[in-house]
């Protein structure tokens, strides 16, 4: 008897264990709760939202392989909070809601179902796997991103001609474009002419629903998370205005976001600790041209620059006064082709400061205390199609520039004014955005080919990581303290984080449709905070790892 006693005791005492250990997991959460679906059960990877009502901020954590989910207290105030879920395949079974009170505690099991409408979910590099045809067929398609998802083409009903013209039409957008606020450029010879087209119209016509009533082809889907990339917690920040579309974010040493507008002229400012918004209006030069701001960044003497691309001049922006400084550019290099996109910001070695134009293929480098231009023209150097995408300076002032329609990384000799250009690894690669350390050392996005790669600037050698998903298009990169490289992504919706040791990656999946751009770490704590903006969303995106 008294060894089935203590065989029963022995039984029933791992059950109180786990039960005190999930009511003390329970207790130190805000919110928390299990993700189970019938078809899976219990689901790992499932991204949990939660907004309190009325609030513009979203917090995000993610399912572990028990289907367990927690918000931690200090992450979610007392009130009533809705309660989504991101899973590509599926939808919540019901409304979730969740009352969090100061000793927090508040459970929310969530039900999943099979979703009725799949092509809704897809991200564009789901469409882009989902598509058949080469990769030469889908390259262009990457430039449709900017402003819109790919499930408008593969619902769209346009036939080869219809397409011509559409895409024509399209051509004619500024970068800057929203589907809600579309911009045309100036130059009509932007946009081109139909017939250019027809080779790209008659694959779309094989991909869309011109021809039947349903696609002929299954949609993919990327796995959700596992393991470490469920340890995270994702913050967004809603901006006040559906039109404003945070670019480059950046963080001063206090911890204030700054961001570019890319489709207003403004520079925005947002305090997470207050969730106070700031907008500095910038002057409009041209005011049939498009509006927009690509590029900020801060001098060596805490100054905060920026480009105004078709408005055709660069700023400066006093951070602690508020005062503006405007250079706009003569009109001996500023017509409606002009497209000032980026800013080389060492001019204390100099006194002067670089920029470039898309329209022209010009390098423009302004003396400020003379308010002289100059120009130069690095690409004439290059055969076939090119287009410089970004420049930056190095601790001489020479100009680094990444070249966008093939794949080239060059150098302006500051002295000289000579031009250098460097292959890319690969072929084709689309250079995108940069990033350069105390070294000179270069940190190059390749667009195309789906990796990031380090220029040794002394030696002139590639040190190159690609990016284990199809079609990731990484837009920036950012180094943090520990040396792991943090990727931007175009078509994932997920913020990259990669070890340059092992070239191991994790990809923390994001709650909402996120067009990236920028690629910002906050290095200031224990771990790297990761900021992007969503430009599609109108928000500001803080991705905290917690390992």
């Amino acid at each position: 008897m008294r060894n089935k006693l203590l065989a029963g005791v022995a039984a029933v005492f791992p059950l109180m264990l786990m039960a005190t250990h999930s009511a003390n997991a329970q207790s130190a959460a805000a919110i928390a709760g299990t993700v189970s679906s019938e078809k899976e059960g219990a689901m790992e990877g499932v991204v949990v939202t939660a907004q309190k009502t009325g609030s513009i901020v979203t917090v995000s954590v993610v399912s572990d392989d028990k289907g367990h989910y927690a918000f931690p207290k200090d992450r979610l105030e007392p009130g009533q909070y809705n309660v989504t879920i991101r899973a590509v395949g599926y939808d919540n079974s019901a409304a979730t809601k969740a009352d969090v009170t100061a000793d927090g505690g508040a459970t929310a099991d969530i039900k999943l179902k099979p979703t009725r409408n799949l092509s809704a979910q897809l991200n564009n590099a789901e469409w882009l796997a989902s598509f058949p045809g080469t990769e030469k067929q889908k390259d262009f398609l990457m430039d449709c991103t900017s402003c819109h998802t790919l499930e408008r083409v593969a619902k769209s009903t346009h036939d080869v001609d219809e397409w011509m013209t559409t895409i024509t039409r399209m051509k004619g957008y500024a970068p800057v474009s929203q589907t809600i606020k579309p911009q045309r450029m100036l130059d009509p010879a932007r946009s081109g002419k139909p017939e250019d087209y027809r080779e790209a119209a008659e694959y779309l016509a094989t991909i869309n629903l011109s021809n039947t009533d349903k696609w002929e082809y299954p949609l993919k889907t990327m796995p959700r998370p596992k393991g470490a990339e469920t340890h995270v917690i994702v913050t967004e920040y809603k901006m006040p205005r559906p039109t404003i579309e945070p670019h480059d974010v950046i963080l001063d040493k206090d911890g204030v976001v700054w961001y570019s507008n890319f489709g207003e002229m403004f520079i925005g400012k947002f305090d997470t600790k207050t969730l106070q918004h700031t907008e500095y209006p910038v002057k409009q030069y041209k005011p049939d041209a498009p509006v927009g701001i690509l590029n900020i960044d801060f001098d060596k003497s805490g100054k905060l620059w920026f480009d105004t691309m078709y408005q055709g001049a660069l700023g400066q922006l006093d951070t602690k006064t508020g005062d503006m400084t405007m250079y706009p550019v003569p009109a001996e290099f500023n017509d409606m082709r002009t497209q000032l996109n980026f800013v080389g910001l060492r001019h204390d070695v100099d006194g002067k400061i670089w920029t470039k134009d898309v329209g022209t293929n010009n390098v423009l480098r302004l003396d400020i205390a003379s308010q002289k231009w100059e120009k130069f023209r690095p690409t004439d150097q290059l055969k076939g199609p090119a287009g410089i995408y970004q420049l930056i300076s190095d601790s001489r002032n020479n100009a680094w520039l990444a070249e966008f329609s093939d794949g080239h990384l060059g150098k302006i000799d500051a002295k000289s004014g000579e031009t250098k250009w460097f292959d890319t690894p690969e072929a084709h690669a689309r250079a995108r955005r940069m990033a350069i350390d105390e070294n000179d050392n270069i940190l190059l996005t390749l667009y195309r080919a789906n990796a990031v790669t380090y220029f040794d600037t002394k030696n002139e050698k590639y040190t190159e990581y690609k990016l284990p998903t199809a079609f990731t298009a990484p837009y920036r990169a950012a180094t943090d303290k520990n040396g792991d490289i943090w990727v931007s992504t175009m078509s994932t919706d997920r913020a990259v984080r990669l070890d340059a040791k092992t070239g191991k990656t994790r990809e923390y999946l994001l709650p909402t449709e996120t067009n990236m751009r920028s690629a910002f770490v906050d290095d200031r704590g224990d771990k790297p905070v990761f900021w992007v903006g969503s430009n599609h969303q109108a928000a500001l995106v803080k991705v905290e790892p917690l390992d």
